[in-house]
């Protein structure tokens, strides 16, 4: 049944979606990587697509920019199409002088400066994490394709544009990798749930040195970090 957002209909999403926030990359990762590849959704051009991957079905389906958005996309296919696992692909912003671009960072953890976490916990902090099992997944996937992967905390901020400018240097001091826009909610929303989140995010932009992807790279050349997810995401029935 259609929700307010995803215009699906039951069974037309597998029990794993990975959720790029651009829709144009899920419908490449439908085309490039996909057997079988169907469109099923398609509201407000959030593109979904559902094929098999080695065999194994797997959807893949925007989500957006920032916490709401992928909020939102999140409950739905948790609540009402049967998915049970998301795996976040998207990009990020280094604030550690040693991740150059092209890092392929899998965050077993995300802190916030946003207040949904502690909307969940009454107002206390809140351990955001990964699901383990999809972490030792990817990390396998990464280690049996000779793939570095470097495994930490981001931090999911409400800015893009952020007006301190000594905020990544007091996140970089805190500990986190990396700065991007939607890893702790989907934590949130999925341990709200009792189902599966974990976030693999590629250095598009190293904000200590100033290095960065160009726009195009950022659409497709993430194919590292699409691989490791779909190969861990195929250890999953």
């Amino acid at each position: 049944m259609a929700t307010p957002h995803i215009a699906a209909a039951p069974g037309d999403f597998a029990k794993t979606v990975l959720m790029p926030g651009d829709p144009l990359r899920a419908k490449m990762i439908a085309e490039r990587y996909f057997d079988d590849a169907r469109q099923v959704t398609d509201v407000r051009n959030m593109l979904g697509f559902t094929g098999t991957y080695k065999g194994t079905p797997i959807s893949a389906m925007g989500s957006g920019m920032g916490v709401p958005s992928i909020q939102i996309y999140a409950s739905e296919l948790f609540d009402s199409y049967g998915v049970e696992r998301i795996m976040r692909v998207g990009s990020c912003g280094a604030i550690q002088p040693d991740l150059p671009i092209r890092t392929l960072i899998i965050a077993n953890g995300a802190g916030t400066d946003s207040n949904v976490n502690r909307v969940r916990a009454s107002g206390h902090d809140y351990g955001a994490t990964a699901d383990f099992a999809l972490l030792r997944a990817a990390v396998e996937a990464a280690e049996a394709a000779s793939i570095k992967a470097v495994v930490g905390r981001i931090f999911t901020s409400d800015y893009f544009y952020h007006p301190n400018d000594d905020e990544n240097e007091k996140l970089a001091r805190a500990g986190f990798l990396a700065v991007e826009m939607e890893a702790a909610a989907l934590y949130g929303v999925a341990i709200e749930r009792k189902k599966a989140a974990l976030t693999l995010a590629t250095v598009s932009d190293q904000l200590i040195t100033g290095e960065a992807m160009t726009v195009q790279e950022r659409q497709d050349t993430l194919d590292q970090m699409i691989r490791v997810a779909l190969d861990a995401a195929a250890t999953f029935e």
